[in-house]
């Protein structure tokens, strides 16, 4: 009687644990850890298909390489997943990007095998050219490998950092991982021992002899003989550009087929100076469904395994991104002037609607959020309406641009500005805390916040029809609040609220989506005899000052509450408040911002309460002004 086969995967505890397998049973862990990843993810969604390219790749890196002695980055962290699993996080993965979890990037403060934290692309070569560096000061003689994406390759910082690694000569092994271009024609058996002559140490030691001939010949040869040298290497890979860098390129080989990694990993890990190793992965390989549409499954739902149909979150309400996408296409309709800009992310930001409808008035830039910013910029100089759609997370990344590019300038570019707020599952990297403040300190900029989906229609409209200089929306990731949306978008007064709602004794100012707390901390305070105004603010800068007074003078306590950090809104109806000499008369005023902390993933709801952003948040900070702090706790218990 045949005993049942131990899954390889169920022998792994660490990476060591590989160096010990054949080939063969390496092939075999391959598609193990393939089907424990699609497994772990379909329970809590995540990153898919980038992870599952990369499979072969990182047992490969973990089978060569010494980690976490020798230096691991990832880039992003979207493909860390076969990472984890192999570095004793597998039995952790099914809480992966759960309150309390794994987290859904590469995280320093989760495992020694994560040298350095990810969530935002393009930093790899920059940070292990740092660690490079401090080892050889140091004198140690670990390895450090980065791991790039080819669409990571689109922002400048990744060449910055290969022209100072170039420069530097400083041993360091990056692998491009090319998920874009067809494998068939470039990857076979002649290119993979292509790839191995070259990357081997007797290619090496002859270049490295014929360099030294080279220097010896007179200039005019000695050029010559590069030349002829770089375009033998050049025709069979390729790889000019990065050895104009200064990086010596391998490539482009099959990153699925362990046996043409293998060989040329061990040939770079024992090579000199700064090496490139091209490699040529599938997207979503192994599993059909993410094969076949790899844009809907880089990010997924969970999901069933055998059907691969997403779990959908239940709601009649639009999508705040699909809000925006829509008006902007109506808009566009009727002012042939509006053009739209993102950087890579034309689904997220809703713009590959806009691109359908006109495909010649949109524009994908890449991971160049600095160009793209820049970009519009030069747009607006020729009298075009840019939207420059970006992340408020990612749009950090070209704020020099928006300052000096823009703001300065004076120039009309149109800033939307989605997941605002906390974002949930993809936590303190991708949470959109600070472009309130980042941008209401800038003269010359307008920053509204949309309270709800109808309000964000009206936005759109009024950054179309605004022209007097930079102006920017926010709004948060998902679903909105299920108000009826108007057929057409109106223009709004610059810097001018709105009350929704007229009371005596508590103010509540809101800016953004938290409206909808405020309103329900309102109905609770009125059970307590508080008779409660809520206005929503709509504008951070130009601030409604009048709104502000008129709150301030009626109302014996006044709360702002907002999705953003200290120095945003708040912060703008302080500075008033002050100008007003209201505070010389015992005013009391309580604002409500995200804590001065970085907050780890969960539940978005979970995270607000947790922040005291909830509508129980507000009223218990009401009854803290009112000095009826523990009255109000006790009270707010017996209503729980």
């Amino acid at each position: 009687m045949s005993r049942p086969v131990t899954p390889l995967l169920d022998t792994i505890a660490s990476p060591a644990d590989l160096k010990v397998l054949s080939p063969a049973e390496l092939r075999q862990l391959a598609e193990e850890v393939r089907i424990e990843m699609i497994d772990a993810v379909s329970v809590t969604g995540g990153h898919l298909g980038a992870g599952l390219g990369v499979v072969e790749l990182t047992i490969a890196l973990h089978t060569v390489f010494d980690t976490p002695q020798d230096r691991l980055i990832w880039d992003v962290g979207h493909q860390a997943y076969p990472h984890k699993i192999l570095t004793g996080r597998r039995e952790a993965m099914r809480t992966l990007r759960q309150g309390g979890g794994l987290s859904g990037f590469t995280k320093r403060s989760e495992s020694e095998y994560d040298p350095f934290g990810a969530g935002h692309s393009s930093t790899s070569i920059s940070a292990g050219l740092g660690m490079a560096v401090a080892r050889d000061i140091a004198m140690r003689d670990n390895h450090v490998v980065a791991v790039i994406g080819d669409g990571a390759m689109s922002a400048g910082m990744a060449y910055e950092a290969m022209n100072n690694a170039g420069a530097m000569d400083t041993r360091l092994v990056v692998i491009l991982n090319d998920n874009d271009m067809s494998i068939a024609t470039p990857v076979g058996a002649m290119s993979a021992y292509l790839a191995r002559l070259v990357s081997g140490p007797t290619y090496l030691s002859i270049r490295e002899a014929m360099k030294q001939l080279a220097k010896n010949l007179p200039k005019g040869l000695a050029r010559k003989a590069q030349r002829a040298e770089e375009y033998a290497r050049g025709f069979w890979t390729g790889g000019t550009l990065f050895e104009e860098l200064g990086f010596y390129y391998v490539g482009p080989i099959d990153g699925h087929n362990l046996d043409h990694l293998l060989p040329v990993l061990r040939n770079v890990r024992d090579s000199d100076g700064p090496v490139l190793v091209h490699v040529v992965t599938k997207k979503g390989k192994g599993y059909p469904p993410a094969e076949a549409a790899p844009d809907k499954y880089h990010g997924v739902n969970r999901f069933d395994v055998v059907t691969g149909t997403q779990v959908k979150p239940k709601s009649n309400a639009p999508s705040y991104t699909r809000v925006f996408a829509e008006t902007l296409v109506d808009e566009a309709s009727r002012d042939e002037r509006i053009v739209a800009v993102n950087a890579a992310m034309p689904a997220g930001t809703g713009l590959d609607i806009f691109a359908n409808a006109y495909p010649d008035r949109c524009f994908d830039v890449g991971i160049a959020e600095q160009h793209a910013v820049t970009f519009a910029a030069g747009m607006a100089t020729e009298g075009l309406k840019p939207f420059c759609a970006i992340y408020s997370t990612f749009l950090q990344r070209a704020y020099d641009q928006v300052v000096h590019d823009v703001a300065i300038q004076k120039l009309p570019v149109r800033l939307p500005i989605d997941r605002a707020g906390l974002v949930g599952a993809d936590g303190a990297t991708h949470a959109g805390s600070f472009d309130v403040a980042y941008l209401s300190c800038l003269p010359n900029m307008v920053v509204m916040a949309a309270g709800d989906e109808a309000e964000l229609r009206h936005m759109v409209t009024t950054a179309a029809a605004y022209d007097d200089g930079p102006i920017a929306f926010r709004y948060p990731r998902g679903d909105g609040m299920g108000v009826e949306l108007p057929a057409r978008g109106s223009v709004l007064g610059i810097g001018r609220g709105r009350v929704l709602r007229e009371g005596t004794k508590v103010a509540i100012l809101s800016f953004g989506t938290r409206l909808a707390e405020a309103l329900k901390a309102a109905d609770e305070l009125e059970t307590y005899g508080l008779s409660t105004t809520v206005a929503d603010a709509r504008f951070a800068k130009p601030l409604d000052v009048d709104l502000v007074r008129r709150l301030a003078h009626g109302h014996e306590v006044m709360v702002t509450v907002e999705e953003g950090s200290i120095g945003g809104f708040g912060s703008q109806v302080t500075q008033a408040l002050l100008d007003m000499g209201r505070f010389d008369k015992g005013f009391r005023f309580r604002s409500l911002v995200l804590p001065d902390s970085y907050m780890d993933h969960d539940k978005p709801e979970t995270m607000y309460a947790r922040a005291g952003l909830d509508s129980r948040g507000i009223v218990t900070k009401v009854f803290e002004a009112l000095g009826r702090d523990a009255d109000a706790r006790a009270r707010l218990e017996v209503k729980k």
